[in-house]
């Protein structure tokens, strides 16, 4: 994970969108996105502080951590993440479906190699799409499988999401994004939190020495989703 040291102070730049987004939430400008989940001023502002502190840890990572992916391969230099402005509309929650029956499908790495995944159910939530207008989507949930070993071991709880969307290849990562949820709840009515707003590139679109795991065609969004973490390399 992620250590936070000392924030950037050219990170609190979003700092001037707390007010913005509280307006927003408080005014009628905001009615075009009627339909989405309703938000309080308090509501709105956790969430941008939440993403203001979620963008400063990360900074500090891939600055200063061992396990970043710039200190391990000097030939390329961290100049800070590209975001995309915050948004609270875009943090929302779904109870997790899980398919009747799990199947184990095949999942590409960057590299060409074949993983094999559990497709283990989904996600469904309600975001604005670019004009506004609340649009439900669905987004399936992976687990390791033992083909995977080490991280199998280690992670067999955890829940892997991952997306493609119309920004991918343009403003966004050519590869796709992922989305952390962190591992399963026993609690089958337990609502996951999914912040796209914390969206963000896998360590393959800073470093050809890494691979990681490419979205299906079933993982695509029919939607652009301007929130989150944008192209790293020009």
């Amino acid at each position: 994970m992620r250590k936070s040291l000392q924030p950037n102070r050219a990170l609190l730049a979003p700092l001037a969108f707390v007010l913005a987004a509280v307006s927003c939430i408080m005014s009628s400008s905001c009615n075009k996105n009627r339909g989405l989940v309703t938000l309080s001023a308090s509501d709105s502002l956790a969430i941008v502080m939440d993403n203001i502190a979620h963008r400063a840890e990360v900074d500090s990572f891939f600055r200063h951590d061992e396990g970043s992916p710039f200190r391990r391969d000097t030939s390329i230099t961290f100049h800070g993440i590209n975001w995309y402005q915050i948004d609270p509309h875009f943090s929302v929650k779904s109870m997790l479906h899980h398919f009747a029956t799990p199947e184990t499908v095949a999942v590409m790495g960057t590299k060409g190699e074949m993983r094999r995944e559990l497709k283990y159910g989904y996600f469904e939530f309600t975001i604005p799409d670019i004009h506004g207008v609340p649009t439900t989507l669905r987004l399936n949930v992976y687990k390791f499988t033992p083909y995977d070993g080490d991280r199998y071991i280690l992670f067999k709880d955890n829940l892997s999401v991952w997306f493609r969307d119309r920004t991918t290849g343009t403003e966004t990562y050519d590869v796709g994004r992922y989305v952390d949820v962190g591992v399963e709840s026993e609690d089958p009515q337990h609502e996951y939190t999914l912040d796209f707003n914390k969206s963000y590139n896998p360590y393959c679109a800073y470093s050809s020495l890494y691979s990681c795991a490419v979205p299906r065609k079933e993982d695509f969004l029919d939607i652009h989703l301007r929130v989150g973490e944008r192209k790293y390399h020009d």
